[in-house]
């Protein structure tokens, strides 16, 4: 039996609209320690991973693991239908091949209830090993979906730097280029308002800017979000959910060499920082390699992440994978 009852239902609803672009199917994964979810995009470039914690739901209840497949999308026409402020439960019978989403007005004068029809996704477990990073910007949210909203007017890649004088973004397209540096600002009257920089080392790596702001609809969640880098690793942005977990995007960057053609990379993802045993949810990890590059020209990000270099060109040679494949027991 599953049972979690949510009072601010609408952080739920923050959730969904955060992930639903980047994911279509995914399996939620419940314990007793909380609800999670991990999953890749359909290209394998960019994973979602998101964590609530048991403690922060207002009610608890998870008899023993259990799986959810369900589609992001229906998901979120489902919870639309509840209100800002409504109460959310989540009901799931053992060995249901549904779940019950039920809706409370606070003042208890309108109840509803819909039921969806729950998937069978077939998906491995990705494990994410610890990893130090080179450079971690903390900066407030609505700043960074700003800036990463006026460049994609401008090109299609930025290329974000961190170093002693700040976090530059820039990039350039067929009008023109730009350059927006953001630097270390601690003395602001409301914490979230700082930006807050440490740095072992400065690095610079380009990213596809439509991933970016697909990243940035998590804006709504939280007033801070941190980017996270380093040379060989992929980009890691986080945004905290409340005070009961987090939501986070990896994203591959962007290789071109002198000929501008694209090549691969193979990564190790930020480790779970958490004191608790959490349930990782299942993702693909070996899908087919596209037979063409990607449009963008994302490497993808997966085990081993490949992309086939432009012309038909031989492949760079491959770097060793971080990325180990946990089996849940």
């Amino acid at each position: 039996m599953l049972e979690l009852r949510l009072v601010q239902g609408s952080l739920l609803k923050k959730v969904l609209e955060a992930m639903k672009d980047l994911v279509n199917d995914a399996n939620f994964d419940c314990s007793a320690t909380g609800f999670s979810l991990q999953a890749m995009d359909s290209s394998h470039v960019a994973l979602v991973a998101l964590l609530l914690r048991s403690e922060g739901f207002d009610h608890y209840r998870c008899d023993r693991n259990i799986s959810m497949g369900m589609n992001l999308n229906n998901m979120s026409k489902a919870l639309k239908c509840a209100g800002n402020e409504d109460i959310i439960t989540i009901k799931a019978d053992d060995g249901s091949d549904t779940v019950t989403f039920m809706f409370e007005s606070p003042s208890q004068d309108k109840i509803s209830d819909f039921e969806m029809k729950l998937m069978d996704i077939d998906s491995e477990h990705l494990g994410i090993p610890e990893a130090e990073y080179d450079a971690i910007v903390r900066m407030p949210s609505s700043e960074f979906a700003r800036i990463c909203k006026d460049l994609s007017s401008i090109g299609d890649t930025v290329l974000i730097c961190v170093s002693k004088e700040g976090v530059k973004f820039s990039t350039r397209g067929d009008i023109g280029a730009a350059n927006i540096v953001c630097r270390q600002n601690t003395t602001v009257d409301k914490p979230e308002e700082a930006t807050v920089i440490q740095m072992e080392q400065s690095v610079a790596q380009p990213f596809a800017l439509r991933y970016m702001n697909s990243f940035t609809k998590a804006t709504p969640l939280a007033s801070q979000v941190t980017i996270s880098m380093s040379s060989d690793l992929p980009l890691v942005i986080e945004y905290k959910v409340a005070e009961m977990g987090h939501i986070r995007y990896y994203l591959a960057p962007k290789i071109e060499d002198d000929e501008g053609a694209e090549s691969h990379l193979e990564t190790r993802p930020q480790a779970e920082s958490k004191p608790e045993k959490e349930v990782r949810p299942k993702v693909e990890t070996k899908p087919e390699v596209e037979s063409k590059p990607q449009a963008e020209g994302e490497a993808p990000l997966e085990t081993k992440l490949h992309v086939d270099a432009v012309d038909s060109k031989p492949q760079v040679d491959d770097i060793k994978a971080g990325v180990e494949v946990m089996d849940v027991e």
